[in-house]
């Protein structure tokens, strides 16, 4: 059988029965269409819509206010501005008054249309104060007590800002007298309200004689208004109300009021009043507690932290499960309530009575077994921790008890300031940074490295990637080989095993910050081996593509020349990837690797990419990445490059390069002399023990001698003290160095670096830091000769580690004389 031809199944029947239905079909569109015809306009209707093009705005908009329809009348209102800038005199004498006719029988749309001019003609400033209350503050006015609730609003709105601006002689007699009127019980409760809102907008304008004298007595009456509506209206003025009035006024009147407002039969007035009475607590000093309201008020929060938890507060065996659901979301929304406000707690008490006050409150609120409650108070740790200052160590165990939470909702609350919790742990609390306090806490570190194994076996990625992004803090808090140990292998894994791109993109950054700070030349070489052999030459093109993304954080974090001796030539080699993406994403990352190159240092390097850009335009087959490489290959032209000298064109990153080169040799010298102090303790160590076995077999005749020889001091005696006491400085910096690396902002390299040069300047300084110093000090800045510097030879990287070091054609080049990695 042969199938049917493409359109067989769909060729049109004319045979009689389906041309009636046809029929039937036109008739239906023919009904549609009725509707659309009749809505079109008649000719004397367009002729009536007609305006002649000559006429000025002013006069179109007269005509169109006097004989147009609704539509236009609004389009002329809704111009008003335009027509003020552009003519106000004109404007004022002949339009304003068309205007004001029109509003008496407008429409809602042109009442609400009106109010926004007027509110925008005040606010662009396009008449003075007095013409504008001359002109449009009795339209306002005239306007407020609208039938139209949205009418009413829209017109209260432009009256309230006109306040703002309106001179104070204005006010008293335009607004306030006639308010006296307005806010009596004879007028509507519209009337009440509006004056409720102007009463409080207004306090703010007058002395507080005249709030005394004119103001406060409306408040009173509207306070105990029969309608709660406008009581509760009154309550939540009262706020702006006391800020006119100041303290004392507020004690002796207002909160008289609040008081009385709290025990209404409303339950909305009784709402008011309570919050209008939190929002004001900022004015008074809680110093006005006595020693009986202060325990009375704390006993009562610690009460409300508990607030369903005990068994005295427990339900009623009458109560149905419905009840008891909604009292338990009542009382875990006051537990969360108490969480929220704990900081302010911790004010109210002291910091310094904490332990003995709030701490139990505070443990109780870790613990709670409702997450909001965790949530909440995990958000306020950081407030907790830097209102504890030196006390922070009391908290140290809520810290592991949230980032243990089992709910991620509460570690994602807790790891946004986790860098800066654990900086005021590690310091204990004070500005200088002091011996790590962490020993005293052995169970962080599991406790960090349990949250991102939480993280990452749930599908919250986002939390996952933040917290790798905050593990950037790690150096500056925890040891070198703590990091190695625990946590880059991991980094590694993630990069290697995970789906999601920006956890695997967090994990890579991260890395290279742990890499960047670690302290220990061998492991540094393990790192740097794994990332080119597992991920630049892995079998996985995911893995390579993880790879450049790698370099692309190198090339930000670490120098140059780190960059050049290790990674230029590994990547390059990706020219030849057989997978069309990775050369793809390699062309994209050509240009930042051009900009690590330094001429004339690096012009065989840059030979070398010339000559794999030529091989991809010349062999390349898949056209997405020949359109991306000849794109790259005009970005490359047009590229200037660094030279070993300082640029004033390049002087910013050139200087920033230098210093992370400086910092990175820091890091190599420390190692050096950590080694010698280990050795000599070692050595000294075991001289002791041999000394002293050398003693215990003498007798003390022979001991004396021998000890009156070996204090006659030599001629030369003064240079290995010089010596040691240098070395004894350098290690000092070394062993503090690490909790320097990081300071006020986690994961910025330009603080690293601007920490790394106020440790340069300091007096126990190494000669090479010193003189790199005097090089950066110089006027010239022509040249970055350190040449004065000679690096240890057990300092040479590993053979096994590929290196495309500065070759040494160039006498010049600092990277042949000082790169030591």
């Amino acid at each position: 059988m042969h199938p049917p031809p493409p359109d067989a199944g769909v060729a049109m029947d004319f045979g009689q029965n389906s041309l009636f239905g046809y029929m039937e079909d036109l008739q239906e569109l023919t009904i549609i269409e009725r509707p659309v015809r009749r809505s079109l306009k008649t000719p004397e209707e367009i002729e009536r819509l007609t305006v002649d093009e000559d006429l000025s705005d002013i006069d179109r908009a007269v005509y169109l206010l006097s004989a147009g329809q609704d539509i236009q009348g609004a389009s002329v209102i809704a111009n008003l501005p335009f027509l003020m800038r552009q003519n106000p005199t004109e404007t004022l004498r002949r339009v304003l008054p068309k205007v004001r006719e029109v509003l008496h029988v407008a429409s809602v749309e042109m009442q609400i249309t009106a109010a926004v001019s007027f509110l925008t003609i005040l606010q662009e400033e396009s008449m003075s104060v007095h013409t504008f209350a001359h002109s449009f503050l009795q339209v306002i006015l005239l306007h407020l007590e609208h039938r139209d609730t949205g009418v009413s609003n829209a017109w209260l709105e432009t009256l309230l800002s006109a306040v703002e601006l309106l001179p104070k002689e204005t006010l008293r007699h335009e607004i306030l007298n006639p308010l006296v009127s307005k806010a009596q019980l004879s007028q509507t409760v519209q009337s009440r309200l509006v004056s409720c809102k102007i009463l409080g907008k207004l306090t703010n304008k007058f002395d507080a004689h005249s709030i005394k004298r004119e103001i406060l007595p409306l408040v009173k009456s509207l306070c105990q208004d029969v309608e709660y509506e406008v009581r509760s209206c009154m309550c939540r003025q009262l706020e702006n109300i006391a800020q006119g009035i100041g303290t004392e006024l507020t004690k002796n009147v207002v909160l008289p009021e609040l008081i009385e407002l709290s025990r209404d039969e409303s339950g909305s007035v009784r709402l008011a009043a309570f919050e209008t009475l939190v929002n004001m607590l900022d004015m008074f000093d809680t110093g006005i507690f006595t020693p009986d309201q202060h325990l009375r008020f704390l006993e009562f929060y610690k009460k409300l932290c508990t607030l369903g938890l005990q068994q005295e507060n427990g339900h009623n065996e009458s109560q149905i499960p419905s009840q008891i659901v909604e009292q338990e979301k009542k009382y875990t929304s006051v537990r969360k309530n108490c969480a929220y406000n704990f900081p302010a707690m911790i004010v109210f008490v002291d910091p310094k009575n904490f332990h003995m006050e709030l701490y139990s409150t505070f443990f109780c609120l870790c613990h709670d077994p409702e997450v909001p409650v965790r949530y909440t108070i995990a958000i306020c740790f950081y407030e907790v921790s830097k209102l504890l200052n030196s006390g922070v160590h009391l908290i140290h165990k809520e810290l592991i008890t949230l980032l243990q939470d089992e709910s991620l909702e509460v570690l994602d609350a807790l790891i946004n300031h986790l860098p800066e919790i654990l900086e005021l742990m590690s310091t204990g609390g004070e500005n200088s940074v002091q011996e790590n306090k962490f020993s005293s806490l052995p169970d962080l570190i599991p406790a960090l490295t349990a949250a991102e194994q939480r993280a990452a076996a749930s599908l919250k990625w986002r939390t996952h990637e933040k917290l790798l992004q905050k593990y950037t803090c790690l150096p500056h808090i925890i040891s070198s080989d703590q990091i190695y140990y625990r946590f880059l292998q991991r980094m590694f894994t993630i990069m290697m095993t995970n789906n999601v791109l920006p956890v695997q993109r967090a994990a890579a950054r991260t890395l290279c910050i742990f890499l960047r700070y670690n302290r220990k030349q061998e492991q540094r070489h393990e790192v740097i081996q794994k990332l080119i052999e597992q991920l630049g030459q892995g079998k996985s093109y995911w893995n390579r593509l993880r790879f450049l993304d790698t370099c692309e954080f190198i090339i930000e974090i670490f120098s140059r020349s780190f960059f050049c001796k290790y990674f230029f030539l590994p990547v390059i080699e990706l020219t030849h990837d057989p997978v069309a993406n990775v050369r793809m994403k390699l062309c994209y990352l050509l240009p930042k690797v051009k900009s690590a190159l330094k001429i004339p240092a690096d012009m065989h390097l840059l030979q070398q990419l010339e000559m794999c850009v030529r091989k991809l335009l010349c062999q390349e087959k898949d056209k997405d990445v020949l359109a991306i490489v000849k794109k790259t290959v005009l970005e490359l032209d047009r590229m200037e490059m660094s030279m070993d000298m300082f640029q004033k064109k390049n002087y910013e990153n050139d200087l920033l390069d230098q210093e992370k080169e400086r910092e990175e040799l820091l890091f190599l010298e420390m190692e050096q002399l950590e080694k010698e102090k280990h050795q000599n303790d070692g050595r000294l160590t075991s001289d002791k023990s041999f000394e002293k076995k050398r003693r215990d077999s003498r007798t003390p005749t022979q001991s004396l001698s021998k000890n009156a020889a070996i204090s006659v001091p030599g001629p030369s005696s003064s240079t290995p003290s010089t010596s040691k006491e240098i070395k004894k400085s350098k290690l000092t910096r070394s062993q503090s160095f690490n909790n320097q690396a990081f300071h006020a902002k986690y994961g910025t390299l330009d603080k690293c670096v601007s920490k790394s040069s106020t440790l340069a300047h300091s007096s126990s300084v190494s000669g090479l830091v010193r003189t790199a110093m005097l090089s950066l000090t110089d006027d010239s800045f022509r040249t970055r000769n350190t040449s004065s510097v000679s690096v240890p030879a057990n300092f040479s990287p590993n053979p096994v580690l590929p290196s495309t070091s500065r070759g040494p054609e160039n006498p010049e080049s600092p990277i042949l004389k000082s790169t030591a990695w």
